[in-house]
């Protein structure tokens, strides 16, 4: 799944990848509101829906629960913060190093595969980049060993050394 929105002169930007047994939506459900931008399934997915007043009685009554909730908004938080930081110290091959890397984060994603069944384009509206741009990058980070191209997917091959790459480590 994927979280984007289209601005009012057609450009798409992706927010956040949303792969399989990850959470999204808290935010939502705790201000009441609307998301503000669009969720959309970029392969066959199956979604549950939990009913905002379920997720409030869930956060009064459960203090396990409501730890998760704090714990999860946080890594969001430091995911944001991170990723702004990707953009405005380091370079284009960093970000996009930083972008792949983080749907590999365990409080947010905890089940992503090693193989990332993603587009080239799905890529590039995650770092904000052109797709021929982020084509660039991604021959650069597979000739450091970092990950295997190929049609339609993206192989990890070093997760770690990744990480250390996207913070510039």
């Amino acid at each position: 799944m994927k979280v984007d929105t289209i601005s009012a002169d057609g450009r798409g930007t992706t927010f956040a990848g949303v792969p399989s047994e990850a959470w999204f939506g808290e935010g939502a459900a705790l201000k009441g509101e609307p998301r503000p931008y669009a969720v959309v399934a970029i392969r066959d997915s199956q979604v549950a829906f939990m009913p905002r007043d379920t997720f409030l009685w869930l956060i009064d009554e459960s203090r396990a629960f409501s730890r998760w909730v704090i714990d999860q908004l946080n890594a969001r938080l430091g995911h944001y913060v991170a990723l702004v930081e990707s953009f405005r110290l380091h370079d284009v091959t960093a970000r996009v190093a930083y972008c792949l890397s983080e749907l590999f984060n365990p409080q947010l994603y905890p089940a992503t595969d090693r193989q990332l069944v993603i587009s080239q384009e799905e890529i590039a509206r995650l770092c904000g980049l052109s797709r021929q741009n982020v084509n660039r990058e991604l021959h650069k980070l597979e000739k450091s060993g970092f990950l295997r191209i190929r049609y339609g997917a993206i192989d990890i091959v070093d997760l770690e050394g990744l990480q250390q790459f996207s913070r510039g480590q």
